[in-house]
C-alpha cells in the first residue's frame, strides 16, 4: 500500500516556495498518494502544482457537497459534518479526516495559521509525523514529538500563541498529549 501524504497550509500563502515545490515533486516521483483540502491559499497552490506535474494520485477533501477548488478534477472525498456551514468546525471536519487517513503530513505554515497548526497537532495526536515548512524562516522542521511541536511553536509571536490557544486550545491539547500513555507496541 502506498504512503499517503496530507499536504496543507495557511490560507494566506498563495505561492509555494521552491523548497516546498521540490518536496512535492519528490512525493509525486515516489508515487505517493496525496490528500489535499479544497481551500484557497496553500491548498489551491498545492493543487495547481500537482496538476502541472500531471499527478493522478490525488484526492481532494471537502466539507459538504462540492469542493471550493479541484484544479485537477481529481476524486473528491466529501466529509459530512453537523457543524454550521462555513464555520471553523465545518471546515475542520475535513482536515481531521485527512489526518486520520494520512500516514504523514507536509504542512506549509506562516507561523500564525491556527488551521495549519491544528493539522500538525491532529497528526501528532495520532502518532503521525509532519514535515513543516516554516515560511518566514525558509526551513523545514520535523514534528514527531511534543518536544518538536514545542520547538515549532517557538516560531510564533506571543499574540499568535494566544490566538492559537483561544481558537484550538493549543496548550491544553499539548498537556493532554504529554500525559497520554504510550502504547507498548505499535
Amino acid at each position: 500500500m502506498a504512503t499517503k501524504v496530507f499536504i496543507a497550509g495557511s490560507m494566506n500563502i498563495k505561492r509555494l516556495d521552491p523548497k516546498v515545490k521540490a518536496r512535492i515533486d519528490n512525493i509525486v516521483a515516489r508515487d505517493f498518494e496525496v490528500v489535499v483540502g479544497d481551500a484557497d491559499g496553500a491548498d489551491a497552490s498545492v493543487q495547481r502544482h500537482l496538476f502541472d506535474h500531471g499527478t493522478t494520485r490525488t484526492t481532494v477533501y471537502c466539507s459538504g457537497q462540492l469542493p471550493r477548488n479541484n484544479v485537477g478534477s481529481w476524486p473528491v472525498q466529501r466529509v459530512e459534518t453537523r457543524h454550521a456551514k462555513g464555520s471553523r468546525a465545518y471546515f475542520t471536519a475535513k482536515d481531521v479526516r485527512m489526518a486520520e487517513v494520512a500516514d504523514i503530513g507536509l504542512m506549509i505554515w506562516d507561523t500564525k495559521s491556527t488551521g495549519t497548526l491544528n493539522n500538525i497537532v491532529e497528526l501528532l495526536s495520532r502518532r503521525k509525523k509532519s514535515v513543516v515548512f516554516v515560511e518566514k524562516a525558509g526551513v523545514f522542521r520535523n514534528v514527531g514529538s511534543i518536544e518538536e511541536l514545542e520547538a515549532l511553536i517557538a516560531y510564533m509571536s506571543d499574540a499568535a500563541k494566544r490566538q492559537a490557544d483561544e481558537k484550538i486550545g493549543l496548550f491544553d491539547r499539548i498537556d493532554r498529549m504529554k500525559h497520554e500513555p504510550v502504547p507498548l507496541f505499535g
